[in-house]
């Protein structure tokens, strides 16, 4: 994830997102309830259905995962949620950026996996 010099961060408040203001952010930090019903405030909706989403789609996908391969597994869902309301043009355009990516020496490859 990359942010903006400038750019407006609302939070939980964790104490993590110190780093934001070390990026030059505005961290606004947004305290709720602990337990469940801190889970179910409204303004943290789409944070906690998110994750439930990726694993979902991962695990609904893919019949075992390695932790070496994470990166890619996210890389795959993230093509796909960026273009859940173009199905018609996906594997069009899958097929024009894969016909057009030169092939990848197995050393860059690498790279991606945790601790390669």
């Amino acid at each position: 994830m990359s942010l903006e010099v400038g750019s407006i961060v609302v939070s939980d408040g964790l104490a993590c997102f110190k780093a934001v203001e070390k990026a030059g952010c505005h961290p606004i930090p947004f305290v709720s309830e602990g337990g469940r019903k801190g889970v179910e405030h409204p303004s943290f909706k789409w944070v906690n259905t998110m994750p439930g989403n990726v694993k979902n789609a991962i695990t609904g996908t893919f019949h075992s995962v390695s932790l070496k391969h994470v990166p890619r597994y996210l890389a795959e869902f993230e093509y796909r949620f960026n273009r859940r309301y173009r199905l018609d043009d996906m594997i069009e355009r899958l097929a024009y950026v894969g016909l057009r990516t030169p092939p990848i020496p197995y050393r860059f490859l690498r790279m991606a996996e945790i601790g390669g």
